[in-house]
């Protein structure tokens, strides 16, 4: 008889949108992949496939799905994660394009991505989106707010250096790791701030 883990099993939504820097989100799947405690589930955005052949031709749909646990197409709007009866421990939306930021402000649950990122904002849940647009127009940041008002939380790519990053994969991985931080999951993927050297003055 196979012994039963102790080990507890939370499950994470996680989109992709169609919006610029894809590799966010495909590097967040590759992470969580290492954490046996975290089952991991996946809708893309339909737009996907077109960024994916411009950015980050070394990945395609399939190899993203091959990822995450489990994984859903955009128009399967009777998927377990578009319903708050299905227990998660949060989502992320990695990359957020402008689009689905707007669906999410607005409550539009026009796909499976948008719709069970309603879910998790109606059953108060973590949600985290990470916008790929720069600049920011007044329609952006009032979207924005309102996903914020909702309960849901912006966390923009935002470049750091006190990590001192030798590639560009050392910003990706700040920024994931920053997402990974607001869910309690550990991860080493950079070095934390431990604050300014002493003064000689």
């Amino acid at each position: 008889m196979k012994e039963k883990s102790n080990t507890k099993v939370e499950r994470l939504v996680v989109g992709i949108s169609g919006s610029s820097a894809p590799l966010l989100g495909i590097r967040l799947l590759e992470v969580l992949k290492q954490h046996a405690a975290i089952e991991t589930h996946l809708v893309l955005s339909p737009n996907l496939v077109q960024t994916l052949r411009a950015e980050a031709p070394e990945y395609t749909i399939d190899k993203v799905h091959a990822l995450a646990h489990y994984h859903y197409g955009p128009g399967q709007i009777g998927a377990a994660i578009a319903s708050g009866s299905f227990h998660t421990l949060g989502m992320v939306v990695i990359p957020s394009s402008m689009r689905t930021l707007a669906a999410i402000a607005h409550g539009s649950g026009d796909n499976l991505l948008t719709r069970a990122a309603d879910v998790h904002l109606k059953e108060r849940r973590p949600l985290i989106l990470v916008p790929r647009e720069t600049p920011l127009n007044l329609a952006h940041l009032r979207n924005m707010v309102q996903v914020t008002e909702m309960g849901g939380v912006i966390l923009p790519p935002s470049m750091a250096f006190y990590h001192r990053p030798k590639t560009p994969m050392d910003l990706v991985d700040h920024t994931v790791g920053k997402v990974l931080d607001l869910l309690r999951i550990p991860h080493d993927l950079y070095e934390r701030w431990s604050g300014a050297p002493a003064s000689d003055a």
